[in-house]
């Protein structure tokens, strides 16, 4: 089978690794230009790509997919295979295999259509979730139907460590799709319309917390956002606002507070929500390094935070 892999997140590593050990070896890799990063905008590659070049694969990085459509149609692909690649593909593209484009999409559709779907599935206190397998169509992540695959989600489950099980699940129903697509037995299973949720990228700024929600929605999404994008607060300190990142664990607590109000007794720091109120354990202060909440009240008193 003649495969070309296109992707450019952290999450398609394993399932990449895999093909390069038991195969189909891909042909080449599709994956996003290098994007300048930190504080010196160095020109970062995606990690995939350099996985690539050590194991001597080719690498395309078009700004546009189609700009590369003559490469890959080049290279006679059976099969082309996304993941996590961060664009929408086009007819110039979705007509080059001669079996199929698939996608590994990381919840169990139709339910989190989208880039965010990993964190959507613990900020929504959803027990379970997994990969799915689908032809690739023009509308995102709406194709037919391949393979899922299931994993439970832990009470203290996070976003980091959802994506590196969920990246592992990929390897399996990467392996039962491409099987059944060489033997003619795969399945095309269209998604429930009246199921179907959409899930945005999130950016940083999509951390910050409303205290106004319950007790038990924030300390999920706390543990949701880590590692990205993050969750703070705004504090006044000394008379002046400061982001404060916050980290799980956090623990749900029956003190007494308004939403925002802050306790700090006992070196316990301690906020006010819709309902109840949570303790933070782990907190960043802006300019400052990652710390305990006990460090972090010392020759402190926050103020109501916002």
């Amino acid at each position: 089978m003649r495969l070309v892999f296109i992707a450019t997140g952290d999450i398609a590593l394993p399932a990449f690794r895999h093909l390069l050990d038991v195969g189909p070896k891909p042909l080449a890799l599709v994956t996003q230009p290098d994007k300048p990063v930190g504080r010196h905008q160095q020109m970062h590659p995606p990690a995939i790509k350099t996985v690539a070049i050590e194991a001597g694969i080719p690498v395309l990085q078009p700004k546009k997919i189609g700009d590369a459509a003559a490469e890959i149609a080049a290279m006679n692909p059976d099969i082309l295979v996304v993941m996590a690649y961060g664009q929408i593909l086009k007819n110039d593209v979705l007509t080059l295999p001669k079996l199929a484009i698939i996608n590994l999409h990381a919840s169990l559709l139709p339910k989190y259509r989208g880039a965010a779907c990993i964190q959507a599935a613990i900020d929504a206190g959803d027990t379970e979730t997994g990969i799915t397998s689908m032809h690739v169509v023009r509308e995102l992540d709406a194709g037919d139907m391949i393979v899922a695959k299931s994993i439970s989600i832990g009470p203290d489950e996070t976003g980091g460590s959802l994506h590196d099980r969920l990246a592992q699940l990929a390897i399996p129903v990467l392996d039962e799709t491409l099987a059944s697509l060489a033997d003619d037995t795969a399945t095309r299973t269209p998604q429930n319309p009246e199921q179907v949720s959409h899930v945005p990228k999130l950016e940083r700024d999509d951390g910050k917390l409303d205290w106004l929600m319950s007790a038990a929605h924030l300390e999920r999404r706390i543990r949701a956002y880590d590692p990205w994008p993050g969750t703070y607060t705004t504090v006044v300190e000394n008379g002046l606002a400061k982001r404060l990142k916050i980290f799980p664990p956090t623990h749900i607590s029956n003190t007494p507070l308004k939403p925002a109000e802050v306790s700090c007794e006992e070196g316990r720091l301690m906020v006010g929500c819709g309902d109840s109120s949570l303790e933070l354990t782990t907190v960043q202060p802006e300019g400052g390094k990652r710390m305990s909440a006990m460090e972090y009240l010392r020759g402190r008193k926050p103020g109501r935070f916002a």
